[in-house]
């Protein structure tokens, strides 16, 4: 890709976010109900390629249930408010109602003081069971920093799958402290279940990621609704660039291993055309957070915000609030009443595979795209 040069000796590539991208059609179409939408990691098929995100705000136990029966997933957090509280409903409550124009408007103070009962193991097998007796997947995400110290709990409960997810999460770190850096590599391949690593948004470092034996990679820093990582550090990569770089790591990686990692594209998406722009940029499922938040089931009616928000000494995301849009069933599957593509997501990926002639989720990776300038405005502003 041609670079730009922005100064003198200091050259820089023309990033572009899927709003900046659309899907070319093929010669031929098909019937939307025809089409494959399932995807298979490792030894688990899922019929739908979503994975609800590991946010308080968006995944529990019965959300993770109910993703699981309409084919998808969800990823209960172990350092979130589930596995701190018996019963944290009434915390949940209270953030949901939280003042958004008031003193503290990101909401800091009052996640911090929702998150200051420590993580318990016992509800950390307890929250597991509930969904592994439900008889859906158990996925579930830890943060690098806190991998080690809950991988006894991990091993015991033997999750199906398991998330290890930062702001960015690298396969070297270097640290001149007194901690021990997380070993990605040594970790990955002394667990049994199948390992999910992420966020990156790089070449290098997706294909780092990838050589430490994962099976799936997540691509994405800075691009969800209450991400402020772009602006407190500077660092990011638009979305459809850092999948399309990903995917050609993936591709060196298949080359020289034979092994196929997945990519689960993490945040900015909103609409079944954004799925489908992110499959063409080279995902093969993808994480959903803003979306899934406001669905009738949603844990906190409709707020959501990261692991990093309440970070205790440089937060990186705000407390948000996402428009209500009716059950979770009706946002992945219909049907919608809206024009704006946020309802029946699946819907609008089956037709946009349908109009662009593509069967399968791989043959849809194959499309065409063009870039279109300027990027495109929806109504409502930010999403």
């Amino acid at each position: 890709m041609a670079e730009t040069e922005i100064g003198l000796g200091k050259q820089g590539r023309r990033g572009y976010s899927l709003d900046e991208v659309a899907i070319v059609p093929s010669r031929r179409t098909r019937d939307a109900d025809e089409v494959d939408v399932s995807w298979q990691i490792d030894a688990y098929q899922f019929g739908l390629p979503v994975i609800a995100a590991a946010l308080d705000g968006v995944t529990s136990p019965t959300t993770a249930v109910e993703m699981d029966r309409l084919g998808g997933a969800g990823a209960l957090h172990l350092e979130g408010l589930w596995c701190r509280h018996d019963d944290p409903t009434a915390l949940l409550d209270r953030i949901a109602r939280h003042d958004a124009d008031g003193d503290d408007r990101d909401g800091v103070t009052l996640l911090r003081e929702a998150y200051e009962a420590p993580v318990r193991p016992e509800l950390v097998e307890q929250r597991i069971g509930e969904i592994r007796d439900a008889g859906a997947t158990v996925c579930v995400a830890v943060s690098p920093s806190r991998t080690e110290a809950l991988l006894p709990t991990i091993k015991k409960v033997e999750p199906d799958l398991l998330l290890i997810q930062g702001t960015v999460t690298s396969a070297e770190h270097v640290s001149d402290g007194a901690h021990d850096p997380l070993d990605l590599k040594h970790l990955v391949r002394r667990l049994e279940v199948p390992v999910i690593v992420g966020g990156c948004a790089s070449y290098q470092a997706a294909l780092h990621l990838m050589r430490t034996g994962a099976a799936g990679v997540l691509v994405g820093i800075g691009t969800g609704v209450t991400s402020t990582t772009g602006g407190v550090l500077g660092v990011g990569n638009p979305q459809a660039t850092a999948i399309a770089d990903a995917r050609a790591a993936r591709m060196r990686h298949l080359d020289e291993t034979g092994v196929y990692v997945h990519l689960i594209a993490d945040g900015g998406m909103a609409t079944g055309g954004d799925i489908a722009k992110a499959v063409v940029c080279g995902a093969d499922a993808v994480m959903l957070g803003a979306p899934i938040a406001g669905a009738d089931e949603s844990p906190a009616g409709g707020a959501v915000w990261s692991m990093t928000s309440f970070h205790s000494r440089l937060p990186r995301g705000r407390l948000r609030r996402v428009p209500r849009l009716g059950s979770l069933e009706r946002i992945l599957l219909g049907p919608s009443d809206r024009a704006d593509g946020r309802t029946n997501l699946m819907g609008g990926l089956r037709k946009s595979m349908a109009v662009t002639g593509h069967g399968t989720l791989k043959e849809l990776q194959k499309a065409e795209l063009v870039i279109t300038s300027p990027p495109t405005v929806r109504p409502g502003g930010q999403r």
